[in-house]
């Protein structure tokens, strides 16, 4: 059985990693974002890739984690993104990143 304060220190170490490079270039970054934030989801017991599953997700989390992973994927795709879109998507990432760092295991 995996150390539950393990997985704690993965996250604040890569996320600190992450928020570094957040200032020099955040378009490159939010998907790397996005990826660390959706393994604590699951890790977290969000079912974030199981639409049925998907109703005992917060509200708000699923919401803001689907416009920001939209986003990167528009980014990934080399689409021309808006940076206020990008903005909003890593905000929404520092919120979820915000609610599940202190959250017990499942």
């Amino acid at each position: 059985m995996r150390d539950p304060g393990l997985d704690r220190h993965e996250w604040e170490t890569e996320w600190q990693a992450l928020e570094s490079e957040l200032e020099d270039a955040p378009a490159e970054t939010l998907p790397e974002l996005c990826d660390l934030v959706e393994r604590m989801l699951v890790a977290r017991g969000f079912p974030i890739n199981d639409e049925v599953a998907d109703d005992g997700m917060e509200p708000d989390l699923r919401v803001e984690y689907r416009s920001a992973r939209e986003v990167a994927l528009r980014l990934e795709r080399g689409d021309d993104v808006d940076p206020g879109d990008i903005g909003d998507a890593i905000g929404n990432l520092r919120d979820i990143y915000a609610q599940l760092i202190d959250r017990p295991d499942n």
